[in-house]
């Protein structure tokens, strides 16, 4: 029996939300990761204690989650793989300018990252590797949505208190050669 045009439509959807948010974090992860020492540069001047680990981390959390969820594989981990990016970079960089992305503000990561709970409480649709698996409704729908959320913002917290001790406001000491390098790795 096949799918109703209906169905057909959402699996679209789901596959479209996978893409373009999958997509990202892939981009976002393989800019992190191109120049792991401009990029971990960046990382301390952002108040990030041990930057290095910290630019390896974001390359590979960043792409990982990002083709985890643009195969649909592991979806509710790696939407709070992603929940927790987003909380990271929210505090750390985007939260002290705002909420317009224009102004380097947190509009761009909280719409990510809600976008991101919302494809975990959709779940990956029809056309996934946890469809593949039958994994795919074994967690669905709030409960989801919470564990994308309630795991992403621990982890983003934990990473946080153990990693970050200074907002921005505080940095100090960066060479325009370095805050150059950092913009060239990109924030999140």
């Amino acid at each position: 029996m096949g799918t109703r045009p209906r169905d057909r439509g959402k699996d679209v959807a789901r596959l479209l939300l996978r893409a373009a948010i999958g997509g990202t974090m892939i981009a976002h992860g393989v800019r992190h990761g191109r120049t792991i020492e401009g990029t971990a540069r960046w990382f301390g001047s952002i108040g990030f204690d041990r930057p290095r680990l910290q630019a390896q981390a974001s390359a590979a959390v960043e792409t990982g989650a990002g083709a985890a969820l643009l195969l649909g594989a592991g979806t509710p981990l790696a939407a709070a793989a992603v929940v927790g990016t987003m909380g990271v970079a929210a505090r750390s960089v985007h939260q002290p300018n705002g909420f317009f992305v224009n102004a380097e503000g947190y509009e761009y990561v909280l719409n990510l990252a809600l976008a991101t709970v919302a494809l975990a409480a959709l779940g990956p649709g029809r056309w996934s590797v946890d469809r593949v698996l039958g994994v795919d409704g074994r967690l669905t729908g709030a409960r989801a949505a919470a564990v994308a959320a309630g795991l992403g913002l621990a982890g983003a917290a934990a990473q946080l208190a153990l990693f970050w001790h200074r907002p921005p406001a505080e940095v100090t000491g960066a060479t325009d050669d370095e805050t150059k390098a950092g913009d060239d790795a990109g924030a999140t």
